[in-house]
């Protein structure tokens, strides 16, 4: 049997893309492979996000094609989309395969994994002879991803990952992701309810909701549901125990959406809150559609309705222009707002972007030293979240990881929690927090309740 490999690169969206390419290639009649280097085929799923996304891709064909120079490689994804060209250019690269031609990945990887009945690729519709099958991504309506179950951290396997939505009608000026994965599509709320109520079967208790800019759910449709709206029929419509909103623009934290996720004890309370920046001069420059107040006000309103919850956001520091002033703008924003946790990005120019041709360029020294103070910021408020809990009881999921001692754990308001004692995965439990650990929290289990 023709054996295949898939390894993804980059977000929750394209870690469900390469789910789905797992399905379309299992029903062809190919088989997993353990790794790469035992695969017949290798399907590299890639991210374009920033310029080392890209290196990423370019050391792991390398990688691949010096093990096992007789394995196959199809790259496809972002950067298959952005850059086809420079893509096929690399040695030991079979076929290119951009997000507008991945719903039939199976009709290119099939041929190259041997597999019997196979369609030569000159057949199937290739421009050249390099094997390149991209197309206009504004033209494609096809929403691709299934339900992630497992993964190399192993999280996904307690915790699937269901995108809903992908594409984005946005153009901040910094950002390549339109221009790779097209318009805001949304997956049809019956399939939804179906993929849901499939992953409750199979006894998953929690799973998590994502997308590429997931609060604009719906707006594709002929519906009147917004993203409340889909919530509530998940909550109606299925039996799932716990449901997690991953990234949410904040001018689709409505009061709706926040009174939801606050009243329904089956909504994690967890907030993820792009910020980018905490200057008004640099979110216009970066054409974000909300002012540092406005962002302000919805994460304290947040913060209000949930007194316990996990808010965290994305934060970039050395856009182009981005002066001292416009830093100490950001990190007073950040030191003022109840944070839990945050993900700090340096700017990295992308081609093709408005902001790739602006000047006054943030030197690269400049930009990692505002880095490193906004993480050291960010892991102080973290610090004193996980101090906040020293002595209470909070749920926590249980992992499939255990180091002999301790069983590993993530509650509902988004902390590692390290349970004494050896459970099973995928259980929920009650845990007394005794004490802050290295980046999580230790306890026990009350089974007593």
């Amino acid at each position: 049997m023709a054996t295949y490999f898939v390894e993804n690169f980059g977000c929750r969206a394209t870690q469900a893309d390469g789910a789905a390419i797992e399905r379309q290639l299992l029903s062809r009649g190919l088989a997993r492979a353990g790794s790469s280097g035992e695969a017949e085929v290798v399907i590299l799923n890639t991210c374009t996000v920033t310029a080392s996304a890209d290196q990423d891709v370019r050391s792991a064909i390398r990688r691949i094609h010096r093990n096992n120079p007789a394995t196959k490689i199809l790259v496809t994804g972002c950067y298959a989309q952005r850059a086809p060209d420079e893509v096929a250019a690399l040695p030991g690269v079979s076929v290119v395969v951009g997000n507008s031609h991945k719903h039939r990945l199976a009709d290119y990887a099939v041929p190259l994994a041997g597999a019997n009945g196979f369609v030569p690729l000159g057949q199937i519709g290739a421009a050249d002879d390099k094997n390149i099958f991209v197309g206009d991504i504004f033209a494609h309506t096809e929403l691709l991803g299934a339900p992630v179950f497992e993964g190399e951290d192993g999280w996904e396997r307690t915790r699937p990952n269901l995108k809903v939505q992908d594409g984005c009608n946005n153009r901040c000026s910094f950002c390549i992701i339109p221009s790779v994965r097209g318009r805001s599509r949304s997956l049809r709320l019956d399939t939804v309810i179906r993929e849901t109520n499939e992953l409750v079967a199979r006894g998953y208790r929690e799973v998590v909701l994502s997308g590429i800019n997931l609060g604009r759910w719906g707006r594709d449709l002929n519906s009147r549901l917004n993203f409340a709206g889909l919530l509530r029929a998940i909550l109606d419509n299925t039996a799932i125990e716990k449901l997690r909103i991953s990234s949410v623009e904040p001018m689709d934290w409505s009061s709706e959406v926040i009174e939801l996720v606050a009243s329904s004890s089956r909504i994690a309370k967890h907030a993820h809150v792009p910020l980018q920046s905490g200057s008004d001069r640099i979110l216009r420059r970066m054409h974000r559609r909300y002012r540092p107040w406005h962002y302000a006000d919805r994460i304290e309103r947040i913060r209000r309705a949930m007194p316990d919850a996990a808010i965290g956001a994305d934060v970039m520091v050395g856009f182009p222009g981005e002066t001292d002033d416009d830093f100490e703008g950001t990190r007073a924003l950040i030191e003022r707002l109840p944070f839990t946790y945050l993900h700090v990005f340096t700017y990295s120019s992308r081609p093709g972007t408005p902001s790739a041709a602006m000047s006054n360029q943030v030197p690269v020294q400049i930009a990692r030293e505002r880095n490193r103070v906004l993480r050291e910021l960010a892991a102080s408020k973290n610090r004193a979240f996980r101090k906040s809990f020293v002595g209470r009881e909070i749920a926590a999921l249980t992992l499939p990881r255990f180091d002999g001692a301790s069983t590993e754990a993530l509650s509902d308001n988004y902390l590692k929690v390290m349970i004494l004692g050896c459970y099973q995965p995928n259980r929920l439990l009650p845990v007394v927090i005794d004490c802050t650990s290295g980046n999580g929290l230790t306890g026990h289990a009350n089974l007593n309740d």
